[in-house]
């Protein structure tokens, strides 16, 4: 399966959001804000998972909009973080990295 990697580096491929926009899956919108509402300890309803990747600008998650690293990678005119000589030093990816090591793999590898 081919990669379809977010600003931070996350693989949009294989998220459950965009799987159930691009297949209309109502009953995996339902299991993904179940899912994610427990996660983040927020209140996600199924009509809010609707996602083509944050790189779009188009159908998006709302968070998408508020994501400060979504924010900072358009400020800087870039598609991704892998693109920032800072990527190994922000704050912001940082958690990221930590919980999915596998983010600054696919942002690296997209550069080199």
């Amino acid at each position: 399966m081919e990669k379809f990697i977010s600003s931070c580096g996350l693989d949009c491929a294989t998220c459950n959001a965009r799987i159930a926009t691009l297949s209309d899956d109502d009953d995996l919108r339902e299991k993904t804000a179940a899912e994610w509402s427990a996660q983040f300890q927020a209140s996600i309803t199924a009509d809010m998972i609707n996602c083509l990747g944050c790189r779009q600008n188009d159908v998006l998650f709302g968070h998408c909009f508020e994501c400060e690293i979504r924010n900072c990678v358009k400020s800087k005119n870039f598609d991704t973080c892998g693109e920032c000589s800072e990527i190994d030093g922000c704050s912001l990816l940082a958690p990221i990295h930590q919980y999915v090591p596998e983010a600054k793999q696919n942002l690296l590898d997209l550069i080199h």
